[in-house]
C-alpha cells in the first residue's frame, strides 16, 4: 500500500530531519554542536563570505547560540570532525571516517585518469617528494611548497606540489589539520584522524548499507537517486539495489508537490508518520539560509517541496542576473518566503541590504518585516557588524 504524504507534512518532515525545527535560541554546548552535525550529516564549506562563511551560517540558522570556537575545537583539537568531500567540501563527523575510506579507494583510479587529462600525463611528478616532506617536517600549506616562478591561473594550473597535496587529500593519505585565513593546512592522515576513527574497516556491504540508511534517515523520504546523491558516496545503482534488498523495512510513499504537480514516488522507513501534527511546528521567526544550506542542496527537491526556484548567480554575468551575486533564501516557519541580497560591509560596520524579493502570494506585512528586521539584527551581531542598513528601494514590488 502506497502512503500519501501531503506537502505540509513533507515540508515538516524534511525541516525536522535537517535540524530546522528545534528552538533556535536554546543553549548549544560544544557536544550539542557535534550532535547537531551528526543529525544533519555534514555541513558544506565554502570560501565566499559575502555575509558569513557557509558552514557558520548553516549552523547559526539552526541555533543562534552557535559558537565558531566550538567548531574550531571540534575540528582542530578534539578531532571529532574532519573535512572532506561529499558533493562538495564539507565538515563531517570523524565517526564516519571509516566509511569515507571506501570513497578514497574508489576515487583514486578515477582521479588518476581524469587528472592526467587535466594536468598532463606527469601530473604526479612531485607526489613522492611532497609526501616525504610532510612526513619528515610536518604540516604544510600549499603556499609553502609553491615552486618559484610558477604562475597559477586556476586549479587546472596548480603547481605540481599543490596537485600532490590535493590528490593525497582526496584519496585519504593527507587530511586537513587546520585552516589559516581559510587556507588549508595539510598533514598525514594518521596525525590528524584519531586511530579510533581511522583504523576500523567496514565491508563494502556495510558501507553501502550505512550510506543508504543514513541518507534516507536524514531525508525522511527519498527516491534511490536522492539516496545516492545525499553523501555522493554510492551510485544510484547501489542505492536501487539497497532499496530492493531492504523492502521489508521500507514503505512506498507519494509526496505531494507544491503547486499541484505530479506526486513524487519515494520510499521511507516504516513508521514515518504522514500526519503533520506528529511533526514539530518549525519556529515562526524568519531565518536567513545560506545558499549552501542542506535544505537547498537538492534544488529540484526544494522546488517540489517549497515551490522555491533557486540558483546561485555568482558565475552569471551581472547584466544577466535575475536577482544578485549571492542572494540568501528566507525561511519563515515551514515556508520559504523570499530571497534577500545583502553584504556585510565590515569597514562600514554594517550589514547592507540591497534588495528583498518576496515569493508570489507572500505579503510584506508589518509583522513579517519586523521579524525579518529582528533576524537581520541577530545575523549582523553574529557576523561582527553593529547594525543593519537598508538601501533606498530595497523592498522589491
Amino acid at each position: 500500500m502506497v502512503i500519501p504524504v501531503s506537502n505540509t507534512a513533507a515540508r515538516r518532515i524534511f525541516l525536522a530531519k535537517q535540524g530546522l525545527s528545534a528552538p533556535p535560541a536554546r543553549a548549544l554546548s560544544k557536544q550539542d554542536l557535534l550532535a547537531l552535525i551528526h543529525e544533519i550529516g555534514f555541513v558544506q564549506v565554502d570560501s565566499i563570505s559575502t555575509v558569513e562563511r557557509a558552514h557558520n551560517q548553516i549552523l547559526f540558522s539552526r541555533n543562534q547560540t552557535f559558537r565558531r570556537e566550538h567548531l574550531r575545537q571540534l575540528l582542530e583539537e578534539d578531532r571529532d570532525l574532519f573535512e572532506h568531500w561529499t558533493h562538495d567540501a564539507s565538515i563531517i563527523p570523524s565517526a564516519f571516517y571509516r566509511y569515507w575510506k571506501h570513497r578514497f579507494r574508489r576515487r583514486e583510479p578515477v582521479m588518476r585518469e581524469r587528472w592526467a587529462k587535466w594536468h598532463g600525463e606527469n601530473f604526479d611528478r612531485a607526489f613522492d617528494e611532497t609526501y616525504a616532506r610532510i612526513a619528515e617536517t610536518g604540516a604544510i600549506m600549499a603556499r609553502e611548497v609553491k615552486q618559484a616562478g610558477h604562475k597559477s591561473g586556476g586549479w587546472w594550473e596548480w603547481h605540481p606540489s599543490k596537485t600532490a597535496l590535493e590528490f593525497f587529500w582526496h584519496t585519504g593519505k593527507l587530511a586537513i589539520s587546520a585552516r589559516e585565513n581559510f587556507q588549508k593546512v595539510y598533514d598525514l592522515s594518521e596525525r590528524v584522524i584519531p586511530d579510533r576513527h581511522r583504523m576500523p574497516e567496514v565491508t563494502h556491504e556495510e558501507f553501502v548499507d550505512w550510506a543508504c540508511r543514513g541518507a534516507l534517515s536524514r531525508l525522511g523520504f527519498a527516491t534511490h537517486g536522492e539516496i545516492a546523491a545525499f553523501w555522493a558516496l554510492v551510485t544510484p545503482e547501489e542505492a536501487r539495489a539497497w532499496v530492493a534488498a531492504n523492502r521489508a523495512e521500507l514503505v512506498p510513499v507519494e509526496i505531494d508537490c507544491m503547486g499541484g504537480g505530479r506526486a513524487r514516488a519515494s520510499f521511507a522507513f516504516k513508521g514515518l508518520s504522514p500526519d503533520p501534527a506528529d511533526w514539530p511546528d518549525p519556529p515562526a521567526r524568519v531565518r536567513v539560509l545560506s545558499p549552501f544550506d542542506p535544505l537547498l542542496r537538492d534544488r529540484n527537491r526544494a522546488e517540489r517541496l517549497f515551490g522555491f526556484y533557486y540558483r546561485i548567480e555568482v558565475f552569471v554575468p551581472e547584466a544577466k542576473r535575475e536577482y544578485g551575486y549571492y542572494v540568501f533564501p528566507l525561511l519563515e516557519g515551514d515556508r520559504i518566503i523570499g530571497r534577500i541580497d545583502m553584504k556585510a560591509d565590515r569597514k562600514a560596520d554594517t550589514l547592507k541590504v540591497a534588495r528583498l524579493w518576496l515569493e508570489p502570494g507572500v505579503r510584506a506585512s508589518a509583522g513579517r518585516l519586523a521579524k525579518l528586521d529582528a533576524e537581520l539584527a541577530r545575523l549582523a551581531r553574529f557576523t561582527g557588524v553593529s547594525g543593519v542598513e537598508y538601501a533606498e528601494g530595497w523592498l522589491a514590488a
